[in-house]
């Protein structure tokens, strides 16, 4: 009866301690990488007190199957189960600190850290962390749809794709420099290959307005591609708007006996000389006409002295 006691006394003990998280052991971080780049390596990081307890066992599971255990009272103390997406690093492995090296696609998914103290409490506590192993691109964004020229009242229908990955990559549309509102956005769309990697697209459309064009006349489409904090890329193309042309310009360049030609000019155009008043028809002979316009053009200081003088001529005639 004794004995009986004593035992139901040791479970309580243990109950409590557990339970209470009373002196012992006490779990302070675990720290896992939340995204890893293919064929890089991991580093995972389990830290604790033992509070004066004594370290029985560290271990460590992926996916609830242990692949590393540590005990410092073994030789060695590191021990390695073979686990797919798991190899272990095993020179740069401690207590504390597991190294996976070349990770693979396969590596992605929850890493729990344990951690026990040795009799009489036998504490265990433990966390986790989950790590996504992440496929780069091996090309950035590609913008297509697009013409080389809009003017406004244009619709612009434009696609932009990324590289394959894992995980496909996230798009943001930017229209001169600030985001694409999401009334102009299609998608986004994704697919996936025989090996596991995606690709995502995302389409931009929407009517050319004339804010859309910066001062220089162009228009600035940029297409940004991105995947957690560990890859971050864009495609940006530049449109000309296609504005119309004004009227080139007359430009009349004032010379020595110029104000004279144009008076005369003018009254030539007015129906001055070369007009047959008689009987109220106005009538013009060719050849004259051209002769003065030839000499307007190539001698305007003699024709400016030989319009006064038909002046003069016709004064006195009348």
């Amino acid at each position: 009866m004794g004995q009986v006691g004593g035992y139901l006394g040791w479970l309580l003990l243990c109950a409590v301690t557990c339970f209470q998280g009373a002196p012992g052991i006490r779990l302070m971080e675990v720290r896992i990488p939340m995204h890893t780049v293919r064929d890089h390596s991991a580093r995972l990081e389990c830290h604790f007190d033992m509070e004066g307890e004594s370290l029985y066992s560290v271990k460590w599971y992926k996916d609830g199957n242990e692949f590393y255990r540590y005990l410092p009272r073994d030789m060695p103390p590191a021990q390695v189960f073979p686990l797919p997406g798991v190899t272990i690093d095993i020179h740069n492995s401690t207590e504390s600190t597991v190294v996976l090296s070349s990770v693979n696609l396969s590596s992605t998914g929850r890493y729990r850290c344990e951690v026990s103290a040795e009799a009489p409490s036998f504490q265990t506590v433990s966390d986790h962390g989950d790590m996504v192993v992440v496929a780069l691109p091996e090309e950035g964004p590609r913008i297509s749809g697009g013409r080389p020229r809009y003017q406004v009242g244009d619709t612009v229908r434009v696609n932009c794709t990324s590289g394959r990955s894992k995980p496909a990559a996230q798009l943001i549309w930017f229209i001169n420099g600030d985001q694409a509102d999401s009334s102009f956005l299609r998608g986004p769309f994704s697919a996936s290959d025989r090996e596991g990697l995606e690709t995502s697209t995302l389409g931009l459309e929407f009517k050319v307005r004339p804010k859309h064009f910066r001062r220089n006349g162009d228009m600035k489409l940029k297409c940004l591609a991105t995947i957690a904090t560990v890859y971050w890329r864009s495609n940006e193309e530049s449109v000309e708007g296609d504005r119309p042309q004004k009227a080139p310009a007359l430009e009349i360049r004032k010379g020595q006996g110029d104000t004279a030609a144009a008076a005369a000019a003018s009254a030539v155009a007015s129906g001055e000389y070369g007009a047959d008043r008689n009987g109220g028809s106005e009538t013009r002979s060719t050849v004259f006409w051209g002769f003065h316009q030839v000499l307007l053009l190539l001698f305007p200081a003699s024709y400016s002295i030989l319009v006064s003088s038909m002046t003069s001529v016709q004064r006195h005639a009348r």
